[in-house]
């Protein structure tokens, strides 16, 4: 391949033509010449770039999560970051020989995030090129055009909640789970016994709404429709009395992984329809993807109804489709692309034994 056809890309726009608002979970930096002035291993000394340093705390304050890919020496570099007082605003940080697409990759799959939430910056026209080549998802950006692109509406959440400015601590407490696991000696069940886990289910409150918006927006993989909502959309919901909004949060020994679940219930006199549901990716290793489903099964078996559940398949959401299949759910009917489920009610499970379900209000 001829850096000639390396660099097409380059002449297209790199930003989508109808921006979605909050579209950008994570920014990717270079270092040499973008997050410091000098090249590492050739100057005496380099120097961050007061401006740059305080986008990214910025963005991390409203809850866009940083990282690095950078073609240099790992031990230098993250010494230096560390000298001056950044390192631990960088999650997953690729410092390396590699092609940066392929570091960029790497955080992907590291924090289980799609590409096209990824924003990448860099003074190199070449290596943007490769970035757009490799992965034409990714919104590469020229540090010289930094302040205006942070301005668009895809780097700027619709709404910052307190969790916005946990969000990397969230993550931070996530790699020290996976670290302690790495080195757990023992069953699965014992780890996840290990870490004190409880799982709290409440109806949701109009202070919660930002985040349950900002979930509809966030999560993927285990959403059964896809389906964003608006804050008015939700507030309306939450006070219709034939609705039930819950909303779910998860805390261990570690700390908290914040609201991490909601689900939306029409309620009929004869059948309920679980219209939404959704759980943050952030969890999907810690066993509780049934908790808050089997807790509606539950809801609908006392009252005495049939629960059928809305699935539409959005090509990330498989894993949604399995959790209603081993919960018992089978297809009932289907119209275009709208699957919708019936509920087994017979079939409840109990939540695993190494959670504790607290359910308030």
């Amino acid at each position: 391949m001829s850096v000639d056809n390396l660099l097409e890309p380059a002449t297209v726009s790199v930003l989508p033509e109808k921006p979605v608002r909050g579209r950008i979970k994570v920014v990717v930096w270079d270092l040499d010449n973008t997050l410091w002035d000098g090249v590492l291993l050739e100057d005496d000394r380099v120097t961050a770039r007061p401006s740059v340093v305080a986008h990214i705390r910025h963005l991390d304050q409203v809850g866009v999560l940083n990282s690095i890919a950078s073609k240099n020496d790992r031990t230098a570099a993250l010494a230096t970051l560390a000298e001056l007082g950044l390192a631990d605003l960088f999650l997953f940080p690729q410092v390396n020989w590699n092609p940066k697409s392929s570091s960029i990759e790497l955080i992907a799959k590291a924090l289980n995030l799609g590409l096209d939430a990824f924003a990448f910056v860099d003074d190199q026209e070449f290596e943007r090129a490769e970035v757009a080549h490799g992965l034409p998802q990714v919104t590469c950006v020229d540090i010289l055009d930094l302040d205006e692109a942070l301005r668009r509406p895809e780097f700027r959440p619709r709404f910052v909640t307190d969790e916005s400015a946990k969000r990397r601590e969230m993550y931070q407490g996530q790699i020290a789970r996976d670290e302690l696991e790495q080195d757990f000696v023992g069953t699965n069940d014992e780890f996840l016994a290990s870490l004190g886990m409880c799982f709290t289910l409440e109806r949701a409150k109009q202070q919660d709404l930002q985040r349950a918006e900002e979930l509809t927006v966030r999560t993927n993989q285990l959403n059964s429709t896809g389906k964003t909502y608006s804050y008015d959309e939700l507030n309306e919901l939450r006070e219709s009395p034939d609705h039930l909004l819950l909303v779910a949060s998860l805390t261990d020994t570690f700390g908290s992984y914040g609201k991490i679940g909601l689900a939306l219930v029409e309620r009929g006199e004869q059948v309920w329809q679980l219209r939404m549901m959704l759980m943050s990716c952030r969890v999907m290793s810690r066993g509780v993807g049934m908790v808050l489903l089997n807790h509606i099964m539950t809801l609908a078996k006392q009252a005495g109804v049939a629960l059928h559940a809305d699935f539409v398949e959005t090509g990330r959401n498989r894993m949604m489709q399995i959790t209603y299949a081993f919960a018992g759910f089978r297809e009932v009917s289907r119209n275009g692309n709208l699957v919708v489920l019936g509920a087994d009610l017979d079939s409840l499970q109990a939540p695993p034994p190494y959670v504790r379900l607290e359910i308030l209000g």
